[in-house]
């Protein structure tokens, strides 16, 4: 999220997350020095690329940050760190058929969530989806978003993962690029849509 009346407008969808990115080569970067004010209950996530611990404890103590998603190739030392500063901590990884699912097992007691997202040139928001079925590699019990590519075109494709048992661990899913009318900027009824469909089954 990056506009205000933006942010506004998409939190009466009641998101469970809205993210904020930090990373300095993202056009979606957060620049504001404020976050306008939205429902406590949507928790507010600062999105960090390898970025240094001081940046990311300064960043939660002025917008007070729920999560920290992490979306470089931070250390399980590192994830352990940032959960000490009582906020949830989301690792992320790009996954590809080359992905090694045993990496994960060291971070499985530092963080609070997995993000498995599309490898592609930028370390997010690439707008291309994975293979799905590679998750079936998955073998932890650590709760995990589901992200790269999504839009209202794969709803269907969606609703089949849920009912696989690569899906007994997915707690949600994470979308961006295709839910934009311009960079940064969400748009409204497709998002909506996409409740609409994922969870209200209508058309």
């Amino acid at each position: 999220m990056k506009y205000p009346e933006n942010i506004q407008d998409i939190s009466t969808l009641e998101p469970d997350y809205l993210g904020f990115i930090f990373w300095e080569k993202s056009l979606r970067k957060f620049n504001d020095n404020e976050i306008v004010e939205i429902p406590k209950h949507i928790k507010k996530v600062g999105v960090f690329v390898d970025e240094d611990i001081t940046v990311i404890k300064s960043k939660i103590n002025q917008f007070k940050f729920n999560a920290i998603q992490l979306h470089g190739n931070e250390s399980s030392i590192f994830c352990n760190e940032i959960k000490s500063l009582n906020v949830e901590v989301i690792k992320s990884f790009s996954i590809d058929n080359t992905f090694d699912f045993d990496q994960l097992t060291e971070y499985a007691d530092v963080v609070d969530y997995f993000l498995f997202d599309t490898k592609g040139r930028l370390p997010g928001g690439n707008g291309i989806s994975f293979n799905w079925n590679l998750l079936s590699k998955y073998n932890l019990s650590k709760p995990f978003f589901l992200s790269g590519g999504i839009g209202l075109t794969s709803v269907d494709a969606i609703k089949s993962f849920l009912n696989t048992d690569m899906a007994k661990y997915c707690c949600g899913i994470d979308v961006n690029s295709r839910f934009e009318r311009k960079v940064g900027f969400k748009n409204y009824s497709k998002l909506r849509r996409l409740k609409r469909l994922l969870y209200e089954d209508e058309i």
